[in-house]
């Protein structure tokens, strides 16, 4: 009994559009290299994920300030992690991962051996502050002077205590900086360098008074005090100074030791106290209330000085900030001079001192250049934490997971051998009760394997989607989604067979039933992989997102490749006939009349004679 005539399959074009589909999947992966095959090697090489290769992942807390709503700490949020983004990508890590997992949690994740710059960088997550230095002394009494940077003014025009903010007009603001400020945790003192004043400013005539150099510590028994700084103690509050004497920056956790709870140190209305580094050497400060904070800046970017072979960074402020960093500059610089350590304005990153400059001008138009003797990934680093230091909410460092090549290729062999055991156990299970059918099931395997792999190198290559450990363990379950749609068909097909119906029917009929429930099961797995994905972070994302895929990819499978083989198959006469290692044996499934119909034959009676 053939098949009704609407029904009849055309399996030749399935297989035409499975073959085109795969084709074109292929030139998309090889692009420009289509004729160079020895090229093909590095364009099918699948991007591995963190926990497969190498890297660090790092998970920070935020600390939530005091009366701020909790659609406002959401919003925060949000922006501290685009905040992060920017600055990974801006070090050129394209590969590191940055996902908010719960309300307060961000994790970032760094592939490859430079991980460690990279989390340095995400870390230092406090608002980037200024502060005027008040007091500086170098931690420990010794013969090593505060620093206080010997005055070189441009022009000729004398710094005076009275001179007025046009004295010292400037177009444009140079910070003459060590290239280890680039670096968090150091700081070095330079100097903001006024331009020359045009020739028409005059300085203010009255009393021009020369700055005294700062007094240089006088070394004496245990940590230095607020009699050993350089600075004004009188403008330090009596809590600052006690603080300032009692901290002791070789101490890796000073900002407990000295009291400070939560983040303290960063709340830009008070002193504080803080610690940098200037050529190995640490030193203690106490400073200022901040009045230019980094959100203030506009941009920060790292280009060639034109007046030296060196790097620079490019600094330029908003609208607002501008109009506070001229009035902070020139006050500064109008009130204490060049060779005072009132006269030096602290960068601040986290609590520590990146850098104290001395300020040599007013800044009024909002621009300045850090100069020195920066390489390229120095000025790059420092423009970094310029841009991005400034967050709406700080951070403390959670746990921090380092993962080594060894580690990670472990991993991936033991994902490997997982799967490949998963496989064997199906074909086996194929070839014990299917037989024949078994080459129509692992033909699919092999057809759903090549479209998979296909599938993660592209997305890996246009979209840096990298096959992470939880990913593997997506595939592997995908392997029995596959086994499953065909197992559900090839059942189908069998009761068909029991019923007596020649093969080439039973499988369109057959295939009827098993089409439903095939697209039921997968949608089933779709959405809940969807859903998984959606409401899931970290790892959990990545096998949700290819449970998802080989989903797809499994209905693809099964109504191009697996439903026409079997129609194609259905017409040979190993198949057809129903051969005993065919998996289709009438007689062995339990037919009750096999290709014939199960209805009994129809007797009928000889007509009587005629009575004489």
């Amino acid at each position: 009994m053939a098949p009704p005539s609407g029904n009849v399959s055309r399996p030749g074009r399935a297989l035409a559009v499975l073959g085109v589909l795969i084709v074109v999947l292929f030139l998309a992966i090889v692009g420009g290299n289509i004729g160079q095959p020895s090229k093909w090697g590095s364009d099918f090489k699948v991007r591995l994920g963190l926990d497969l290769t190498s890297g660090t992942t790092v998970a920070l807390e935020a600390q939530a300030p005091k009366g701020v709503s909790s659609a406002q700490f959401a919003a925060d949020m949000t922006q501290a992690k685009n905040v992060m983004e920017n600055r990974v990508n801006g070090a050129g890590f394209t590969e590191a991962q940055v996902q908010q997992q719960g309300s307060n949690i961000i994790n970032v994740a760094v592939p490859g051996a430079n991980s460690q710059k990279v989390i340095d960088l995400v870390g230092t997550t406090a608002q980037l502050l200024f502060r005027q230095v008040l007091l500086v002394a170098p931690n420990s009494a010794t013969a090593v002077p505060a620093p206080t940077p010997s005055a070189s003014p441009s022009g000729t025009a004398t710094p005076s205590a009275s001179a007025s903010p046009s004295a010292t007009a400037s177009t444009k603001a140079k910070i003459s900086i060590s290239p280890n400020a680039s670096t968090p945790g150091s700081a070095s003192h330079a100097r903001l360098l006024a331009a020359q004043a045009k020739a028409s400013a005059t300085p203010s005539s009255s009393a021009s008074a020369t700055p005294t150099p700062a007094a240089s510590a006088t070394p004496t028994s245990g940590l230095s005090t607020t009699a050993d700084a350089s600075g004004n103690a009188a403008l330090v509050s009596a809590h600052t100074k006690a603080l300032f004497d009692k901290l002791n920056c070789a101490n890796k956790n000073w900002k407990s030791e000295v009291g400070y709870t939560g983040t303290q140190y960063n709340e830009a209305a008070s002193q504080t106290v803080s610690c940098g580094t200037i050529n190995g050497v640490a030193y203690k400060y106490a400073l200022a209330s901040s009045k230019v904070q980094g959100r203030d800046i506009k941009s920060a970017s790292a280009g060639l000085s034109s007046t030296s072979v060196n790097w620079q960074v490019n600094l330029s402020f908003k609208p607002a900030g501008a109009s506070k960093w001229g009035t902070l500059t020139t006050e500064m610089f109008n009130k204490y001079g060049v060779n005072s350590a009132n006269d030096q304005l602290a960068v601040v990153l986290d609590g520590v001192v990146i850098s104290s400059p001395v300020i040599e001008g007013a800044m009024n138009t909002g621009s300045a250049q850090i100069t020195g003797n920066f390489t390229e990934n120095e000025a790059t680093l420092l423009a970094n934490q310029l841009s991005y230091g400034a967050l709406p909410l700080t951070f403390t460092k959670q746990s921090i997971q380092t993962i080594s090549p060894q580690l990670g290729s472990d991993q991936l062999h033991a994902g490997l051998l997982a799967g490949a055991i998963g496989l064997l156990l199906v074909v086996l299970y194929c070839l014990l009760y299917y037989r024949g059918l078994a080459v129509v099931a692992v033909s699919s395997l092999i057809i759903a394997s090549v479209l998979v792999f296909e599938a993660i190198i592209l997305l890996g290559k246009y979209e840096n989607l990298a096959l992470e450990l939880s990913g593997v363990a997506g595939l592997i379950v995908a392997i029995g989604i596959t086994a499953d749609s065909f197992v559900v068909f090839f059942e189908r097909l069998r009761d068909e067979v029991r019923d007596g119906r020649t093969l080439r029917t039973a499988v369109e009929r057959g295939w009827k039933r098993a089409r439903r429930t095939v697209l039921v099961s997968d949608t089933v797995s779709f959405l809940a992989a969807a859903l998984l994905w959606y409401f899931s972070i970290g790892e959990v994302k990545g096998f949700a997102f290819t449970l998802g895929l080989t989903t797809v990819i499994d209905v693809v499978v099964v109504f191009l490749f697996t439903k026409p083989m079997v129609t194609l198959l259905a017409r040979t006469k190993f198949y057809g006939r129903g051969h005993k290692w065919s998996g289709l044996d009438p007689a062995r499934l339990g037919a009750r009349a096999p290709w014939r119909s199960s209805r009994p034959a129809r007797v009928t009676s000889a007509t009587p004679a005629k009575e004489a």
